[in-house]
């Protein structure tokens, strides 16, 4: 569904000069005034603008840190203490960064889930979904490497860890852990690597976006019914419509992320992270940021050998490849239904799939130890069954519920349903 011709018509002088030679007031109008959207959106539908307004805070919060920061090891630490401090409002830029980490991922766990829900990876948006995926792997990365900055305990340590085990890949690990740390151990080359590629990630990631908002824009946006649009009543425009929604979305999400910073600003942080480093004294428990933690657990649950694999090459391949996995889905779904609202056995498996993976976080959280590594190697299992079994088997197998024969079709539907109630209850 796209948005068709324009209808945009510059009303002054100046604006007819701008639009022959730039059209950008155009483009403005034609992607966020006029551009036809679904009618029958919910909620879920907007995070998608409040992932745009996360990603603007963290790149404008983190250019104001890097005036202040010292990426070295010697005073990287002092350095996070004196803009907490000394900086002017340095404290509150320094917990709307940290915090505004964990609220973007957040809300994109909750993208993700929303599109696995309402198969808003089918054709023809594929493209679309891979350059969601592609996102979500800069997010994870800009976010590791900038985990590692506070240059405290579990800093230090986390990214000893998990650089580590690159050297578990045959041949070239130890030369992608070497590439990654700047010489055999995280010291000062590191933090500089990191420091460097944490503050272009960023830019990487908008560049990205652009190329993720173009390509919606073409196919146009998906809908909790899963019809494509087929009539002009389906459809209403972006603003004042989408745009409403949108704004009271970002308010109350903003409200959340305004409650963390000002009343929990290190609840989801780690403690350790306030002792420097200190390469002589290991944490007795390293564990990464929460929004790593199912992975973390993917990683530690493969404990045997799998033929010529180990286990710690095992606990790699399986850890990339529950985000690699990610990628492949609109080719694994092999239902001809799109949204899980007309597909009882899907939505069955898929509740129990976000179930899972909060387990697997909080699995991620426990000791690699005892009765956890048999839970998460349970876990782990239905993770990828999920993808490589339930997704492609239930599609072939699965009796769908019937479709409306459009989007206005199934909101008459529910209005209706809606007020069966009442008119029950007026003649009672």
């Amino acid at each position: 569904m796209s948005a068709g011709h324009s209808t945009y018509t510059p009303k002054t002088g100046l604006g007819r000069w701008m639009d022959a030679r730039l059209p950008l007031p155009r483009l403005v109008y034609d992607s966020f005034v006029a551009y036809p959207v679904p009618r029958n959106l919910n909620y879920a539908y907007t995070f998608g603008g409040i992932l745009s307004i996360m990603l603007v805070a963290q790149i404008v919060t983190g250019i104001v840190l890097a005036m202040h920061y010292a990426a070295s090891t010697e005073v990287a630490f002092n350095s996070v203490e004196k803009i907490m401090r000394d900086v002017n409002s340095g404290w509150l830029l320094r917990y709307l960064h940290s915090n505004g980490a964990s609220m973007f991922f957040v809300a994109v766990y909750v993208h993700i889930f929303r599109g696995l829900y309402y198969g808003s990876y089918k054709a023809p948006r594929e493209l679309l979904w891979i350059l969601g995926c592609i996102i979500y792997l800069l997010m994870m990365a800009t976010a590791f490497m900038g985990y590692v900055l506070p240059w405290g305990q579990m800093s230090f340590w986390g990214a000893t860890v998990i650089t580590g085990f690159f050297t578990a890949i045959p041949v070239v690990g130890d030369w992608i852990q070497q590439l990654l740390l700047g010489g055999f151990a995280v010291d000062n080359p590191t933090l500089n690597r990191f420091f460097s590629l944490h503050y272009l990630l960023p830019f990487m990631i908008a560049g990205v976006v652009v190329l993720h908002v173009w390509a919606l824009h073409v196919t146009g946006q998906t809908n909790p019914t899963g019809i494509e649009v087929k009539q002009k009543t389906d459809t209403v425009a972006f603003t004042p419509y989408a745009t409403v929604k949108d704004a009271f979305a970002m308010v109350v999400f903003l409200g959340l992320f305004a409650y963390f910073v000002f009343y929990l600003p290190n609840f989801l942080g780690h403690p350790d992270n306030y002792i420097e480093a200190n390469s002589l004294k290991t944490p007795a428990h390293i564990v990464p940021e929460w929004y790593f933690l199912p992975f973390y657990a993917i990683l530690r649950a493969i404990t045997f050998n799998i033929g010529p694999i180990d286990s710690k090459l095992g606990g790699v391949l399986a850890m990339f490849g529950a985000i690699a996995v990610l990628f492949v889905v609109p080719w694994l779904d092999t239902s001809k239904v799109r949204s899980a609202v007309y597909r009882p056995w899907y939505k069955l498996f898929f509740w129990l799939f976000v179930i899972n993976a909060i387990f697997l976080g909080w699995l991620g959280s426990r000791p690699a130890e005892g009765t956890y590594v048999a839970m998460a190697q349970v876990a782990t299992l239905y993770y990828f069954l999920f993808f490589l079994v339930i997704m492609p088997v239930l599609g072939l197998i699965e009796t769908p519920r019937r479709l409306p024969n459009s989007i206005t079709e199934a909101v008459l539907e529910k209005k209706s349903s809606a007020a069966v109630p009442a008119t029950e209850q007026a003649k009672g």
